[in-house]
């Protein structure tokens, strides 16, 4: 090859492509007396120039278009559009003049690169194609008036309705590029922030301006593509009506259940639309990359459905396209492709097209980047946090010996084999011991007893939060693989029906398997129906879709890619006002590996699986004496993002004693910059004891709570609490705690109350003790799970657990049991009537919760005020209601 002189490349490679398009080139020499007004969709060699002759000149209408400069194969042809350029100049026959260039669409070629350079805009660069140009694709850009279509976008600000500022600002940043003559740019935005509604918006304004006309919105799923389709359904124009009445959208085929709109049908593409574009085509296509790529290239079954998840897209077909078939690629979700033939198939379906790239991505990747070259505009996870628009999460790490450390079988154990091509299953005796290791756990082996008591954690979580709110979280399980006859989806689907007992349609599997039917319909209801519930996937639900209502995701899979990771933990970052959702709760079934291997990711901000246990007040300290002041601003924002999901009516009165209007959400979207604009004031007001109180003990909207009746079955889980710098095992963690009640026995009058001085309890004490713990990393909510996993003790009080922990010999007893001990001993010798007996079950309800009674509960509690209060308590009780209240407090605390 390298031997091949120009005019073999000329021969065998030039004028094949160039003959080959639809239309083609007719090509023909130069020769004296050739009428050029006359030629049309002609190449003509050796076109003679005042700085010497062009080795092909393009004609179309009569008008000299084009140039193109040939070199032979083994030259490279990206730095010889400088003798393009020099002929252009010397074109005195050209249709124009920009800036002493007389033909405009300039080509450098060696008969397999082509470079090209539009040179009426002093802004353009060469680029390089994957073709030439059809004649129609040149005619076309020729008249289009690309100036006006800038000049519209620039005169005309954006203002859509529904759009935050943050999504007008990233159209805003694609808008400049492309006035800037940038051909591709990247869109990095979090997961659940609106992409494809902003996108729908930036190709309305596109097609508006005339900037694009045929635009093509790529995807990587056709459950994405549906979700598009519906997008561009439902979005209202500035004019009033519907984006699918002002310009045509076409799809390729679905079914009729797997869209939402039960009156919108989408249209199909016809083929006319592709094969021979025209100026008055104005449309938006969605498709699928894999369908795309095989209009282009033809099928290619080793990459497109080589996955469990893919796709079926076999009623594609080859298609001849031109190169010029879309002005606009948008390509969404556009980190995809986990493996080099993948990322090929995106650059080589993608670069094949010569037109303006838009790519989007919550996680951009090496070759997104490399796709796109640069990000025009970010909006991170943290952003959208912070301002309200997303929700962060709290994990649960899962302890399983199998999962970690593989299985070893014994000589004589008995064992199931599968034919995973058959499904046959027959039984067997080991003849000699066998050792798996953890890498092949559901690939070569499974161990059901591991994935059942994994699932049983799961319910206990799941059934806690059930009790605490009402309803199961909707539940997102990613299992290892979805295999015929050895599916590990499967197995999970089917424990998790045993273990919830809540029926078939509570748990479903989706994946992209054949044997699930209709799995769009299937995420359409997990996402719009109560059931199901929970679902079971691989990889389907990884990515692009939107079901805010999910609370729980369940890692069951190895993960090792970090775009894949910070994916997956996006399906749980949307709002969901609906359910109140204030956060999500990530399941690391990988003994918490997968949260420390990813923990130092920029998506979010990773740690270990910890709940949300320094005190508030304690993060404000840390702003104040400027200890890592950045993180504890971010997280100290982050925290009161969350109260506004939660407060009612009257928290917004108190708040506003401190903030404008009480809107605490506005004042934590904006308090980094309050800080940084006036330290001195902000931080006065973050230090006051009363408002710090109050972030804490603000006024909750009223919840529906249910009463907890089962225990958390730890066997199989472990959590990990922080003190401090250090993360502790349970165990070890009830170790520092006793440490610090003996310690302070003495110095903390609280403590010392319980211990020695029960008379002495009263509320003013259980505040202070609760405040003192909090600020030493021992919340009662931690310490209670603490003790439930080391002691197998539900819910113990907070007075035992601290007597416990002063004297070993002590029962930990849960504040039912306490209170309930306590009031026998006060009924022991005394002979109460039956109002006063009505009157001390109320008491005892009361002290189950709160543990204490003062004299002013009497008038402030519903449970005693709707009976009278405490006047009505004195009549009752006659003149011994102090004393009695007294003797309560004691035997609680005793």
């Amino acid at each position: 090859m390298l031997l091949e002189s120009e005019w073999e490349t000329r021969k065998k490679r030039i004028d094949s492509k160039l003959q080959n398009l639809n239309p083609p080139w007719k090509i023909i020499s130069h020769h004296d007396g050739l009428d050029i007004s006359q030629l049309d969709k002609v190449a003509v060699r050796e076109f003679p120039t005042e700085n010497g002759p062009a080795d092909y000149a393009l004609f179309v209408k009569g008008q000299f278009l084009g140039i193109i400069e040939a070199k032979k194969v083994s030259v490279g042809a990206a730095n010889v559009l400088e003798q393009a350029k020099r002929y252009s100049k010397g074109a005195a026959k050209g249709p124009g003049n920009w800036d002493s260039y007389r033909v405009p669409f300039l080509y450098a070629t060696n008969g397999e690169q082509i470079y090209f350079l539009d040179v009426r805009n002093k802004q353009n660069i060469s680029r390089k194609l994957s073709s030439f140009h059809t004649s129609d694709a040149l005619h076309e850009s020729f008249h289009s008036d690309f100036a006006g279509s800038h000049q519209w976008l620039e005169n005309n600000p954006v203002e859509i309705e529904g759009l935050r500022e943050y999504q007008k600002k990233a159209i805003e940043a694609v808008e400049q590029a492309i006035r800037k003559g940038k051909r591709a740019s990247l869109v990095a935005m979090a997961t659940g922030t609106g992409k494809t509604f902003m996108t729908v918006a930036q190709i309305y304004r596109l097609l508006k301006s005339k900037t694009a006309r045929r635009i093509l919105f790529l995807v990587d799923r056709r459950v994405l593509a549906a979700q598009a389709v519906r997008a561009f359904s439902s979005f209202n124009t500035p004019t009033g009506s519907k984006f699918s009445h002002e310009y045509e959208v076409y799809s390729q085929q679905f079914r009729r259940d797997d869209l939402e709109e039960d009156d919108f049908n989408p249209s199909l593409l016809p083929s006319s639309y592709l094969i021979s574009p025209k100026p008055s085509h104005t449309f938006v296509y969605v498709s699928t990359v894999q369908r795309m790529s095989i209009n282009l290239f033809g099928k290619d079954a080793d990459w497109l459905y080589s996955s469990e998840e893919s796709d079926d897209e076999s009623d594609a077909e080859k298609l001849d396209i031109p190169i010029h078939a879309f002005d606009l690629i948008i390509a969404d979700e556009c980190h995809r492709g986990y493996t080099a033939k993948e990322t090929s198939k995106w650059r080589d379906t993608i670069d094949y097209f010569d037109a303006i790239k838009i790519g989007l991505t919550a996680t951009p990747a090496p070759h997104s980047l490399n796709l796109f070259n640069e990000v025009v505009y970010r909006y991170t996870v943290d952003e959208a946090i912070r301002d309200g628009f997303l929700v962060d999460y709290d994990a649960v790490r899962i302890n399983s010996n199998i999962r970690m450390n593989g299985v070893f079988l014994t000589e004589g154990e008995h064992v199931d084999i599968i034919d995973p091509e058959t499904g046959v299953k027959t039984y067997d005796e080991l003849e000699a011991e066998r050792e798996f290791a953890s890498e092949e756990i559901e690939r070569k082996i499974t161990a059901p007893d591991c994935n059942r008591k994994i699932v049983k954690e799961i319910f206990s979580y799941a059934d806690e939060h059930r009790q605490k709110t009402g309803h199961f979280p909707k539940t997102l399980i990613f299992a290892v693989n979805d295999l015929h006859n050895v599916s590990h989806a499967d197995q999970i689907v089917s424990m998790c029906r045993e273990v919830f007992g809540q029926g078939e349609s509570f748990v479903q599997k989706i994946t992209g398997s054949p044997t699930v039917d209709r799995p769009l319909q299937k995420i359409r209801e997990f996402r719009n129906r109560p059931e199901p519930v929970i679902v079971v996937t691989v990889d389907m639900l990884s990515t692009g879709v939107d079901i805010p209502a999910i609370e729980f995701i369940v890692m069951m899979r190895p993960i090792k890619s970090r775009i894949l990771w910070v994916q997956m933990l996006g399906r749980g970052t949307r709002l969901c006002p609906e359910i109140n959702k204030t956060h999500f709760t990530v399941f690391d079934c990988l003994d918490g590996s997968l949260i420390e291997y990813f923990r130092n990711t920029n998506d979010f901000a990773l740690g270990l699986p910890q709940k949300d246990v320094v005190p508030i007040e304690k993060i404000i300290e840390n702003i104040y004496n400027n200890t890592d002041k950045d993180y504890n601003i971010k997280i100290l924002a982050r925290r009161l993002q969350r109260i506004p999901k939660n407060m009612s009516g009257d928290a917004v009165e108190e708040f506003s004693r401190f903030i404008p209007n009480g809107d605490i959400g506005l004042f934590a979207k904006t308090l980094p910059s309050q800080i940084a604009k006036d330290f001195a004031k902000t931080m006065q007001l973050l230090r006051d004891k009363t408002f710090q109180d109050l972030l804490v003990n603000y006024p909750r909207a009223r919840n529906i709570f249910l009463v907890a009746q089962e225990a958390q079955d730890c066997v199989s889980s472990e959590v990990m609490f922080k003190v401090g710098d250090t993360h502790l095992k349970p165990e070890d963690y009830l170790q520092a705690f006793t440490k610090f009640i003996q310690d302070n026995q003495d110095q903390v009058d609280a403590i010392k109350i319980i211990v020695s001085r029960p008379r002495e309890w009263k509320t003013d004490v259980l505040e202070d003790l609760r405040k003192r713990l909090r600020g030493e990393w021992f919340d009662e909510d931690r310490l209670q799970k603490a003790h439930e996993c080391v002691y197998h003790k539900h819910l113990a009080d907070i007075i035992s657990m601290v007597k416990h922990a002063a004297k070993q010999d002590e029962p930990l007893v849960s504040k039912e049991e306490r209170i309930t001990r306590a009031m026998e001993r006060l009924s022991q010798g005394r002979d109460f009537n039956e109002e006063q007996l009505k009157w001390l079950d109320y008491i005892k309800g009361h002290l189950i919760e709160n543990l204490t009674l003062d004299m002013a509960d009497f008038d402030l509690m519903p449970v005693f005020s709707l009976q009278g209060g405490l006047g009505r308590a004195r009549k009752v009780f006659k003149d011994g209601l102090e004393e009695l209240v007294s003797e309560i407090n004691y035997l609680v605390a005793a």
